[in-house]
């Protein structure tokens, strides 16, 4: 079979199990075409850390948009509005996809560890068998550090859509100048919601290429 063919059978089938929800199923199924969980889980970390870049940026540009607007001196302020709220629909749809791939990339680490874990029965020689029990622990120890990284910064992102909902109901109802000006208050509010938010999602990146790293690397 072609490779761009194989791949998108792959594809076609791991789509198929996933919304099955067998993921027994799905992992023999990626097993099949050579990719194990280890493999699985480093593709799902660099999707979660894409995520979170893409994310970190829309954030940083609903930011702009807000501080623009909080400058509104006449023009139209229903066009405004609609600005707003597509950036609030933009930054909500960012933060479910941060969520999808943190919860992707947690599933996939426990079931590997469960897997390492049981496998290590399996060994005759008592060296390797020692040997692979350390490596799973320090695996497990940065696993634990990496999702702690991510949940922490996932954290952040509420507090950020709260006060951006908020903005954009008043708005909706309150198309003025004068409910416009009333927004200026909440500015340096979500000034620090955001920039806490981006430097927690930084952290976790970084915690991310150090993770993805050392899998490759073992």
């Amino acid at each position: 079979m072609h490779l761009k063919n194989k791949i998108a059978l792959l594809l076609i089938i791991a789509l198929t199990l996933g919304l099955a929800g067998c993921q027994s199923a799905y992992y023999k199924t990626m097993e099949s075409f050579g990719y194990h969980k280890r493999d699985i889980l480093v593709s799902n970390v660099e999707k979660a850390r894409e995520s979170q870049e893409e994310a970190s940026e829309q954030f940083k540009s609903a930011l702009d948009k807000f501080s623009a607007l909080t400058g509104f001196h006449g023009g139209d302020l229903q066009e405004t509005y609609e600005r707003l709220n597509d950036e609030y629909e933009n930054s909500e749809a960012a933060a479910l996809k941060v969520r999808k791939r943190i919860d992707a990339v947690e599933e996939v680490g426990n079931d590997l560890f469960d897997e390492w874990n049981a496998e290590l029965d399996q060994y005759t020689s008592k060296k390797l068998r020692n040997e692979s029990r350390v490596k799973l622990s320090k695996t497990k120890s940065k696993f634990k550090r990496l999702l702690s990284a991510m949940r922490k910064a996932e954290k952040k992102i509420d507090p950020v859509l709260n006060v951006f909902r908020d903005q954009v109901l008043y708005l909706k109802h309150n198309l003025n100048a004068q409910a416009i000006a009333s927004l200026k208050s909440e500015l340096n509010t979500l000034e620090g919601d955001i920039g806490r938010l981006i430097k927690e999602m930084q952290r976790s990146i970084d915690e991310a290429d150090a993770f993805i790293k050392e899998l490759k690397k073992n």
